[in-house]
């Protein structure tokens, strides 16, 4: 048998075809996994991730007021702290920013101590926006961003409600709406009225 014979018995011998459905599966099954693992992940509030830190010590810090008017600490036992986390270029912060307004207004007789900490921000764009915006709770640097490691902050805004025992009590990541900060204010000072 000759090399023509041999290559034109070759080309009349059916060569095994793939099939298309088997190609249709082996492509469509990673798609979908990955599909579902997307979709599984894209309606969850991220606010809702559980903090490691609630219900342990809160850190205590002792930071350098904005504009240099000396040391602010943090938290001291038998108070409620609301400590919020922002920056002057955070959109977010600018948003919830009348909702912390309205909360300090509201429990600032009552010993509820807020404390806003600026998050990796310069002091000047943080006195400017804090000189454009209302509120008179005490403002923050944060040098080394160390109290912000120490309390876990990702990202701006983040608040916590320290309870009366120095304990962590709630945590929300994003911005912070008035029902919640009311909730979690009112719940720290019922712990403080039952301890």
């Amino acid at each position: 048998m000759s090399d023509v014979d041999l290559l034109e018995r070759e080309e009349e011998e059916p060569r095994p075809r793939r099939s298309r459905g088997r190609v249709m599966v082996l492509t469509l099954v990673p798609v979908v996994a990955f599909a579902v693992l997307l979709a599984s992940g894209l309606g969850r509030d991220p606010r809702e991730l559980p903090s490691e830190l609630i219900s342990d010590r809160a850190p205590t810090f002792a930071l350098p007021e904005l504009g240099g008017q000396g040391d602010i600490s943090g938290p001291t036992e038998g108070q409620v702290f609301v400590v919020n986390f922002w920056a002057s270029w955070c959109l977010e912060c600018h948003a919830e920013h009348d909702a912390l307004v309205a909360a300090w207004e509201r429990y600032r007789e009552r010993g509820v101590v807020f404390v806003g900490v600026v998050f990796e921000d310069g002091e000047g764009t943080a006195l400017q926006y804090a000189s454009e915006k209302e509120g008179d709770w005490p403002l923050v640097m944060d040098p080394g961003s160390r109290t912000a490691i120490a309390y876990g902050v990702f990202g701006v805004p983040e608040t916590f409600v320290i309870g009366p025992d120095g304990t962590i009590a709630a945590k929300t990541i994003g911005e912070v709406t008035y029902s919640w900060l009311t909730e979690e204010i009112d719940r720290a000072l019922r712990t403080e009225v039952s301890a």
